[in-house]
């Protein structure tokens, strides 16, 4: 961040990305910039929201009040993957490989609810995922004693045990999801285009981009293409006195049918 008031050009700012549910009625990406990594932008972001948060096990979430936090389990996956050894054959790969099996059978069973109501879902989540929870934990238990503290795997085993609870919350509702995949993938084109820009020159000019993202991925995710999204706002917008009737704003949104009609 360039400009910034009281901070140096060098010193590491953040773009955070909000998503609704993968199940949400209406799919919505939001993105922030702030100036640091503190558990309070969440907070503040978050304030009066009650219900599931999924994130990975950062601990500046713990901040936020009412929420039930659901960890990723593709995290908890890389964790194993970062285990494994070079030669993934050798006999020092059973182990860590294991603890991949037991998360890719849990993948497997997601995609077979993908399309189930959020009820149904919760039901077969107990009936065929508990099973393999259980087991995982069992296997967790049983190897915990047999491998060195400071190895990967070691820490794979602990980052699982600390956060057992948050690892499990997901079976609570069948409007959770396993992974946060969806923001990971929201989030991904500003990774892979900061290589191009590199900076913000401005606090205002990284405001305006998280701004764009927002609009964009947000068009993307309700089967809108970006371009005559974008298009139809600005023709349309300059004209609507939305600021004393900010209702009318809904009819703007990606959602909207007149959108979804002009925007395909």
């Amino acid at each position: 961040m360039m400009n910034e008031e009281g901070r140096k050009n060098t010193t590491d700012s953040y773009m955070w990305v909000y998503s609704s549910g993968q199940h949400s009625k209406h799919p919505i990406r939001i993105f922030e910039y702030q100036p640091g990594r503190s558990g309070k932008y969440p907070q503040e972001f978050l304030k009066g929201f009650k219900g599931y948060l999924h994130s990975d096990a950062y601990a500046g979430y713990k901040k936020i009040p009412a929420i039930t936090r659901c960890l990723c389990w593709t995290h908890l996956r890389r964790k194993f993957v970062d285990a494994l050894p070079k030669d993934i054959h050798s006999p020092e790969a059973t182990l860590p490989s294991q603890g991949i099996t037991f998360c890719n059978k849990l993948f497997e069973i997601e995609k077979t609810l993908e399309n189930l109501s959020s009820e149904q879902r919760k039901s077969e989540r107990l009936k065929q995922e508990k099973p393999v929870l259980e087991a995982f934990w069992a296997w967790i238990d049983s190897t915990k004693g047999k491998i060195l503290p400071k190895s990967k795997l070691s820490e794979a085993l602990n980052y699982a045990l600390n956060h057992k609870e948050e690892f499990m919350n997901y079976l609570k509702d069948g409007n959770c999801s396993i992974s946060n995949n969806l923001a990971e993938n929201s989030i991904r084109p500003f990774t892979i285009g900061r290589k191009n820009w590199l900076f913000s020159g401005s606090p205002k000019g990284a405001s305006a981009s998280a701004a764009v993202y927002s609009i964009i991925e947000s068009a993307k995710v309700n089967g809108l293409n970006p371009y005559k999204y974008l298009h139809f706002i600005f023709s349309e917008l300059p004209g609507v006195q939305f600021g004393q009737y900010p209702e009318f704003l809904e009819d703007y949104l990606p959602w909207s049918p007149e959108v979804q009609e002009a925007c395909k």
